[in-house]
């Protein structure tokens, strides 16, 4: 762009004249604006293999601070303490259960000292509190009702106000990826896993519901995942210690199983969880939705055009676990279009086995690529990477429990 000229003296601006015998004075550009470095790209840019493969995982830790001894570390993962774990996997992520809670200044000192592990890439810190039955922080949170219950009042908003405050609440504490909410549309009465985990049995219903949840997590900047893809309401098998099989024709797939999850894509979801199930009609090779590349990929990826992190379930399931053994069943995740590995039976055994195939070119770069592209998005997108999170234990007191959300919940239970 060509610089503006000197204003002159003169009635009319003009602009004085060149001296005679001078040459004119070349006109001069502005300096070339340089376009800020994107965050993504320059994180993968910094990454090795070793670290891209372990941006992947997201393990269980055990002890209620990053510097706490334990046995239980130790063995499973050949490091004593969450701090030693993260440093040696150089781990994407990490999700707490209550055996990492005991208060709120404990859990806001143990995900700061998780994060100041971490060194390079902030955490991703997740738990499962879909509120109900499933509530990992409830001895800290407000009591919100679960999914059935804020179901059966019919009232979307109220849906996307309880996403939002416990939204606020985990991320007063650090956590900054939830679980939740369940997208399953409970049609089978006899399901022992999602009963009213799940909205409710109507999937237009089920499907309002989950898209005003996502906008709720979005409204307090945490990272919302609806599960279980394709769709466990129908099950009448436990997938945590058994394989359960859908028997839904594509038909009643389109028709039952997937509108909540178009909805949650449509709302901007962040993460899919895959269901460790059989749906013979829209993959037949027996392999559970979690390996299943027609599931993942096709389905979800190609058909439902979502662009965001999907994760597995936890890989310790019986579900994942009845074909493979637990450094396949990563690989095969993988490979199916996986970008999140949770909580693998043998992390190590895992963790290896992924870094060999990758290193053989079973998974390529680029494939391997795609995935922490993704995890660094949906960090950035919650501004992990523009500044190392810090949670604030005295912003958890104000926001924990608070009137506003004690008087939320009332409302939703009708009392």
């Amino acid at each position: 762009m060509l610089a503006a000229c000197a204003g002159g003296g003169g009635s009319g601006g003009t602009t004085p004249a060149t001296p005679t015998g001078s040459k004119a004075a070349p006109p001069t550009r502005s300096a070339p604006q340089s376009t800020p470095p994107d965050p993504v790209e320059s994180a993968l840019a910094g990454m090795s293999v070793e670290e891209k493969v372990g941006q992947l995982f997201m393990p269980v830790l055990y002890g209620t601070s990053a510097s706490s001894e334990s046995g239980e570390n130790q063995a499973r993962y050949g490091a004593g303490t969450p701090a030693k774990v993260i440093r040696k996997y150089r781990l994407g992520g990490v999700i707490l259960f209550p055996q990492n809670v005991r208060s709120a200044g404990q859990v806001v000192d143990l995900t700061n000292g998780m994060q100041r592990a971490a060194r390079g890439v902030p955490l991703l810190v997740a738990t499962d509190q879909e509120n109900g039955l499933v509530a990992r922080m409830s001895t800290l949170m407000t009591d919100f009702p679960g999914a059935g219950q804020i179901g059966a009042t019919k009232d979307p908003s109220l849906s996307r106000a309880v996403a939002a405050a416990t939204g606020k609440e985990l991320r007063a504490l650090g956590v900054n990826l939830d679980f939740a909410p369940v997208a399953d549309v409970n049609v089978n009465p006899r399901n022992p896993v999602i009963g009213p985990r799940a909205f409710g049995d109507d999937p237009k219903k089920v499907a309002r519901m989950v898209s005003e949840a996502v906008k709720g997590f979005d409204d307090a900047k945490v990272a919302a995942t609806a599960k279980h893809f394709p769709g466990h309401g129908d099950t009448s098998v436990d997938s945590h210690t058994g394989l359960p099989v859908i028997k839904h024709t594509r038909a009643e797939w389109e028709r039952i199983d997937a509108p909540p999850f178009r909805a949650a894509i449509a709302a901007g979801v962040d993460a899919v969880m895959s269901a460790h199930i059989v749906f013979p009609k829209l993959d037949p090779s027996g392999d559970p939705a979690t390996l299943s590349k027609p599931i993942l990929t096709g389905l979800l990826r190609e058909k439902l055009g979502f662009k965001g992190v999907i994760s597995t379930d936890a890989l310790n399931m019986g579900g994942a676990r009845t074909k493979y053994d637990d450094g396949e069943v990563a690989v095969r995740a993988v490979l199916a279009g996986a970008d999140l590995l949770l909580m693998p039976n043998d992390l190590p055994k895992a963790h290896r086995a992924v870094l060999a195939a990758v290193k053989s070119g079973r998974i390529s770069e680029q494939r391997l690529d795609q995935s922490v592209t993704r995890l660094l998005t949906l960090k950035q997108s919650k501004g992990l990477l523009a500044e190392a999170p810090v949670a604030s234990a005295e912003e958890a007191a104000r926001v924990l429990r608070s009137s506003e959300h004690r008087k939320l919940a009332a409302r939703v239970s009708g009392d």
